[in-house]
């Protein structure tokens, strides 16, 4: 049970990173950089997760995934109780974090050095790339991680739409909750142990990002 749980955690965590990092800097980037009605409603859209329940989470995927919904019975993509419904749930409430640092990171470039590359001749998409980004990278970073780690560990919103299926989309923190419904103490401290581990690795990183760097010649 350890050994599936885990690697099906870390193939949910994989492909939610990667949801985190594109739509979280996408976000970012929009909400640091352009003025457009529902400006605040977006944000109060994307920060929601942190607050609401994680079930409450899931049963709005529920219903965006399920019958009913235009991606059901328009497009005849069904996703829901497979591993793609847990990597999305995971993305969900784990994108917030990202938004929030990315933003506030790329909110703190100086909008001269990007205007002086675009006074030089590079387009938008090459001052993004070479400015922009590099200059708010440790805070997205940062942000990715916690990101990362939240998915890691999501629960509630997984379970309304992936279940707990053994081999399937059982996850560790659902397996953790298996375990100690079945009094397999043995096995839920293993998984516990594990998940900590990886959440204080993850929390030491985003510290070490976070912390100021020395100016090189100040002793």
């Amino acid at each position: 049970m350890l050994a599936d749980a885990l690697l099906l955690s870390l193939r949910v965590t994989a492909l939610a990173t990667v949801i985190i990092l594109v739509a979280g800097t996408g976000l970012a980037l929009l909400l640091a950089r352009v003025r457009f009605p529902g400006r605040t409603l977006v944000e109060l859209l994307v920060t929601l997760p942190l607050v609401l329940p994680p079930t409450v989470v899931g049963y709005y995927l529920l219903l965006a995934l399920g019958r009913g919904s235009p991606l059901y019975d328009w497009l005849k993509i069904d996703i829901l109780f497979t591993w793609w419904s847990a990597a999305l749930a995971s993305a969900v409430v784990g994108l917030p974090l990202m938004v929030q640092s990315a933003r506030a990171g790329i909110a703190s470039v100086d909008p001269t050095l990007e205007q002086a590359a675009r006074t030089l001749g590079s387009p938008e998409w090459e001052v993004l790339w070479r400015i922009t980004l590099p200059l708010a990278r440790r805070s997205i970073l940062a942000g990715l991680l916690l990101g990362s780690a939240r998915a890691l560990g999501e629960f509630g919103a997984t379970l309304m739409v992936a279940g707990n299926i053994p081999g399937r989309t059982q996850t560790l923190p659902l397996a953790i909750y298996d375990a100690v419904q079945n009094r397999d103490w043995a096995t839920a401290n293993q998984m516990v142990l594990l998940l900590t581990l990886v959440s204080l690795v993850g929390l030491w990183a985003v510290r070490r990002i976070e912390a100021p760097r020395p100016i090189k010649g100040r002793q």
